[in-house]
């Protein structure tokens, strides 16, 4: 099998994240893809592929949306790619189109994912019928509140730990033109006042309903130095996945998340990821998923990953020395569909140097991260300014 390098050439975003009733999916998708071909200086016809990701069809209730989107991408008369991996499926798509870039199959793919939450409902979609249960309309964050409650008993975490989480992100957001959720006036107290949805998990622990796209164009390396912008390169990526419930499965340290981690760091020969990355954009849709996966990923040991979200060395703003989620995270813009894809993103244009506002001064190597289902679906990469 060929071993191509794969550099990431255009990012493009939604203007914004929020509601957007008056714009369709197929607009969504175009207005990212557009402004990502801009980016990478190329034009519709310059690309080979499109691999588009997408959470569950029965959120918006528009089955097999590829099809539909194809002609606003570009993509008549070319390959068209469907990938679905639950809320992991931004990351996983772009993992699958550097694959068909690594091949050689491709030289330049324009990948896109997305959600427009407006149009759907997925705290219902995400609440099915178990067999031989009682129906509960609980959503994501009722399946993950016994998870964070279990996290919370054994590393005898302080209870505000969220809260401090919740706060750092939606400030880190402020910076961001594209977030959903700009809060500048937020607090300990503003979060620890908003109602209790699932216990422990408040109102605004938890991420936002959104819509937007995100698209990127990557490119052999062939291809790279004719783009408009320095590129990002791909330094390592994997993918793990694992069922839903099986006896003594680890929930609230999946396997699938260990050995994903586990892969990913070999191949850019990461043994120590605090040290050797310069941040991180890691997928939290509830705040207390920030030591869970600071531990999971081995920025932190066992049990002590809420030591670091205390002593600020995930925050940008206060000079921390791992910042996460500079971008504002999945706690203040998710569009299910396409949050994965962002994470990968932001990771690209902090080693680009083309953050802006949110630029983590002389970021050289960072890692993108997606999770999806019962945290069972794992993406992840690593980026670089260098060719690896």
């Amino acid at each position: 099998m060929s071993n191509h390098r794969v550099a990431i050439c255009g990012v493009g975003q939604t203007e914004r994240y929020k509601t957007k009733l008056s714009c369709s999916l197929a607009g969504l998708v175009r207005e990212a893809a557009l402004n990502a071909l801009a980016d990478a200086g190329c034009e519709w016809s310059d690309i080979d592929a499109l691999i588009i990701g997408k959470a569950p069809d029965m959120f918006e209730g528009v089955v097999m949306p590829e099809a539909y989107l194809a002609e606003a991408l570009g993509g008549v008369n070319k390959p068209v790619i469907r990938v679905h991996t639950a809320g992991s499926v931004g990351g996983s798509t772009a993992i699958v189109a550097a694959n068909h870039i690594k091949s050689g199959l491709f030289k330049r793919v324009l990948t896109v994912a997305f959600e427009k939450q407006s149009e759907s409902n997925a705290h219902w979609a995400l609440s099915p019928s178990m067999p031989f249960r009682p129906h509960f309309n609980s959503g994501a964050g009722g399946m993950f509140a016994p998870v964070i409650r279990e996290y919370m008993r054994r590393s005898d975490a302080p209870e505000d730990v969220g809260c401090q989480v919740a706060v750092k992100d939606r400030l880190h957001a402020i910076n961001n033109p594209h977030a959903h959720l700009h809060l500048p006036d937020i607090d300990i107290d503003t979060v620890k006042n908003s109602p209790m949805l699932w216990e422990p998990t408040r109102f605004l622990e938890s991420c936002p309903s959104s819509d937007g796209a995100c698209a990127m164009v990557l490119a052999a390396e062939s291809h790279a130095d004719t783009s408009a912008h320095k590129p990002a390169w791909v330094h390592a990526m994997a993918m793990r996945s694992e069922p839903s419930f099986y006896p003594w499965r680890e929930e609230v340290n999946p396997q699938a998340s260990r050995a994903c981690a586990k892969d990913l760091y070999a191949q850019a020969g990461i043994t120590q990821p605090r040290k050797q990355l310069d941040m991180a954009e890691v997928y939290v849709p509830f705040s207390w998923f920030e030591p869970i996966w600071l531990e999971s990923l081995g920025f932190a040991e066992s049990g002590q990953g809420w030591r670091l979200t205390l002593e600020g060395a995930t925050s940008r703003d206060q000079g921390g020395d791992i910042p996460w989620n500079c971008s504002g995270g999945v706690l203040s813009s998710n569009p299910i569909g396409a949050s994965g894809m962002i994470r990968f993103a932001e990771a690209a244009l902090q080693v680009r140097g083309m953050a802006e506002q949110r630029q983590v001064e002389g970021a050289k190597r960072a890692l993108g991260h997606a999770y999806g289902g019962h945290s069972q679906f794992f993406a992840m990469w690593i980026v670089g300014s260098e060719k690896p």
